[in-house]
């Protein structure tokens, strides 16, 4: 009788979520199981969940979105993710941030783009990530305020992997908490941050990490520039260009740190780590597919390109990473147009699948 009861609410809930027939304006919460391989993390299962809603169900407002993500890796890694993009009424206060509560073995290959392919060591940690900007509309579409960013490195433990060279041990190979202040200007005329299909997004903001919060004392500068623009009644295309500048004493697991699952795919956070960074990508979103039996799958192709320097007069192009990719969408919220996507990005250094809800950017 259990197992009748559970299978009858499983579908229940399956139609709710496949066959949306809500009222556009009505918040929507989904719980669903995730089963994801990234080279980071290798194979991982867990549970997302996301929470969507018109700030007084009143569809003129930007929506805004809760996201949530639970997991444990076949690499011994779990920790609990918290990703926002909330507007008020009117769009006059936007809240933007993130928080990682996570315990990782994660691979160190050094600083630089000529760090080794092989790691060099294993790097057991736990960390606890909150970055959070308080944003306040002064012109249309545009806002500025605060921005606070808090890092915290504990139990940092060292593994150095069999028949890898010797190697100096990175600033904060002992751990830190680092507590930055400080102020953003953000351009937004974006509707929908889980899906753009016309708007732009840009953020300036500097950060400064005072000795007297944090271990160390360093500065980080952030330039973040997105364009959206449609082709045709479905398709999409977007592009970014991101710029990370950091001078001071800064800690390893907070220089600039190239891949992950939104920007340079197919390599993972952090193989390619250094003071600055510089990284663009584009992306060709067919949302849906003229299929013709169905209006629910969509498709997308991807480049992206980067590079991380101590300073520039180090840049090359000679030392610039690439990565390309393709990935399926499925229309998840037919009304309110969130997809979820499955990715395959390919790098010199191998091939990376990512599964999440909203686009990469």
């Amino acid at each position: 009788m259990q197992d009748l009861t559970a299978q009858s609410f499983a579908r229940k809930y399956l139609n709710k979520v496949l066959n949306d027939t809500t009222d556009i304006s009505r918040p929507q919460f989904l719980v669903y199981p995730t089963l994801a391989y990234a080279p980071e993390t290798s194979w991982e299962i867990g549970f997302s969940s996301l929470y969507v809603y018109y700030p007084k169900r009143d569809t003129t407002n930007r929506l805004s979105e809760i996201n949530g993500f639970t997991f444990i890796t076949l690499e011994n890694q779990y920790g609990i993710w918290f990703d926002h993009a909330i507007y008020t009424d009117q769009n006059k206060w936007f809240f933007l941030g993130k928080i990682r509560l996570q315990s990782f073995p994660l691979k160190y290959h050094g600083i630089g783009m000529d760090s080794p392919r092989d790691y060099l060591a294993l790097v057991d940690a736990n960390q606890i990530w909150i970055k959070e900007r308080v944003l306040r509309e002064i012109s249309p579409n545009l806002y500025w305020g605060l921005e606070a960013e808090y890092n915290q490195l504990s139990r940092v433990d060292f593994q150095k992997a069999e028949n890898a060279p010797a190697f100096d041990l990175p600033l904060g190979f002992e751990g830190s908490r680092n507590l930055g202040l400080g102020l953003g200007l953000v351009y937004d005329d974006r509707h929908n941050v889980l899906n753009v299909r016309d708007g732009h997004f840009a953020e300036l903001a500097l950060i400064r990490y005072f000795p007297a919060l944090s271990t160390f004392n360093f500065n980080a500068l952030l330039l973040d520039s997105r364009l959206f623009r449609p082709v045709g009644a479905n398709n999409v295309l977007a592009f970014q260009l991101l710029g990370q500048f950091m001078a001071g004493d800064v800690p390893f697991n907070q220089l600039a740190l190239m891949g992950g699952e939104s920007m340079m795919r197919g390599y993972y956070l952090g193989r390619f780590r250094d003071r600055n960074q510089v990284a663009t990508q584009v992306e060709y979103r067919m949302l849906p597919l003229p299929l013709g039996f169905t209006d629910r799958l969509g498709a997308a192709v991807f480049a992206s390109a980067a590079t991380v320097v101590p300073d520039f007069s180090q840049a090359s192009i000679n030392k610039v990473a690439w990565a390309a990719g393709a990935g399926a969408r499925f229309l998840l919220f037919p009304k309110k147009d969130i997809y979820t996507r499955l990715d395959v990005a390919f790098t010199r250094e191998g091939t990376g699948f990512y599964l999440f809800i909203g686009e990469a950017f």
